[in-house]
């Protein structure tokens, strides 16, 4: 049976535990703390290390950094992760070790990690500007399953982010377009070299990834229906990559309408005569439907900047890029769309991701719905 002791030091309190032999050295192992402020927090703390030490929960005192455990951590992760990912959470790590590296792995708690989420909403940034909510939750993901695997290799006694609060998030009305503003946007980017792509958005729902991830190979004219099976992403602004979609349930087959279908052969016009413009210029290493003057690759940024340069140019309200994906999915929903449907059309993991996120159309739809009964009892033709 585990025993345990407080003492007061320097002004302050602290706890020692004896836990026992250890099973492999036959040393002695001791578990000390210090800091607290009064008795009373002291003898909390050393009831609830006692109670680890008797179900074998302590491990051994290591000096190990925050940033050295992380190092080693995403080194382990790099044949997991997707590129993009792991981009993404080395730029994280990056964020957590600039206030919490320096401290010791089993000394962080979640009073400290809170505080370091607090921090990053108010100057978080690299230039000293407050992080969105959501950024500072995905920083709190990171963090939380990193902990988590030193819980589990027995590097801490318990995963201190785990009992860490991030910022809530609230999600707000997506902001979408009506019908007569996308005829309005269409009417005006007719001439686009990028047109077909955007009817793509608007008519599928399709992310930005998949639409110019899509290969001539994927598109079947004759079937009106197109297959996603690739997308074209980011690691870092210089590093364009293929893979895979984004989840299993992202690799879909999309049926396409028919004005849709002849954009699509139009846009396949025009491109070959953009490569026989272009000549040995052209870059004929892929099969991409989507593609710069010369045959390469669309940056992803780029198109977003295109897309918002060409909004503010017109009479329309503004919306990004991924916002035409949020109103096929608003529009089809309103016009009666089963949601099933739509959600299959928009690659989401089931259903309910999508009725919760477009939650703000659901009581159209049950109005709607009222509507058809009564319609079906009152009418007697």
């Amino acid at each position: 049976m585990a025993r345990g002791s407080v003492f007061r030091r320097s002004g302050g309190w602290g706890y020692r535990v004896d836990a026992g032999f250890q099973p492999d050295t036959g040393k002695r192992r001791q578990m000390l703390k210090q800091g607290f402020a009064t008795k009373k927090e002291a003898e909390v703390a050393l009831a609830e290390a006692v109670r680890d030490a008797s179900r074998g929960s302590v491990v051994s005192k290591t000096s190990v950094r925050v940033d050295e455990f992380l190092h080693d951590w995403l080194a382990n992760e790099r044949s997991r992760l997707r590129p993009t990912t792991l981009h993404s959470n080395e730029m994280i790590v990056a964020r957590i070790n600039r206030q919490l590296g320096r401290h010791e792995l089993q000394s962080l708690t979640p009073m400290q990690i809170e505080k370091f989420y607090s921090g990053l909403l108010a100057t978080g940034s690299n230039d000293g500007k407050p992080l969105a909510p959501k950024t500072v939750r995905n920083t709190h993901v990171v963090l939380r399953k990193a902990l988590s695997d030193a819980e589990r290799l027995g590097l801490v006694v318990r995963n201190a982010a785990a009992s860490a609060r991030p910022p809530s998030t609230t999600r707000s009305d997506h902001t979408t377009w009506s019908s007569d503003d996308l005829r309005e946007f269409f009417s005006s980017v007719a001439d686009d070299r990028m047109y077909a792509a955007y009817a793509l958005l608007a008519t599928t729902g399709m992310r930005r990834g998949e639409v110019l991830g899509l290969r001539w190979g994927d598109v079947d004219f004759d079937g009106a229906q197109l297959a996603i099976s690739q997308t074209l992403s980011t690691a870092g602004w210089h590093e364009l990559v293929i893979g895979p979609p984004k989840t299993p349930r992202s690799r879909r087959h999309v049926f396409l309408d028919v004005q849709t279908v002849e954009v699509l052969r139009e846009h396949r016009k025009r491109q070959r005569e953009e490569r026989l413009a272009a000549g040995p210029a052209w870059d004929a290493s892929s099969d991409l439907v989507f593609r710069d003057e010369l045959g390469g690759m669309i940056h992803p940024d780029r198109f977003s900047r295109v897309f918002d340069q060409t909004v503010r140019s017109l009479d329309v309200p503004r919306i990004r890029l991924h916002d035409l994906r949020h109103t096929y999915a608003t529009l089809a929903l309103k016009a009666g769309v089963h949601p099933k449907v739509v959600s299959e059309r928009l690659g989401h993991a089931t259903v309910g991701v999508t009725l919760d996120l477009y939650s703000h159309v659901v009581p159209s739809i049950a109005r709607a719905a009222a509507a058809v009964v009564a319609s079906r009892i009152y009418n007697q033709h």
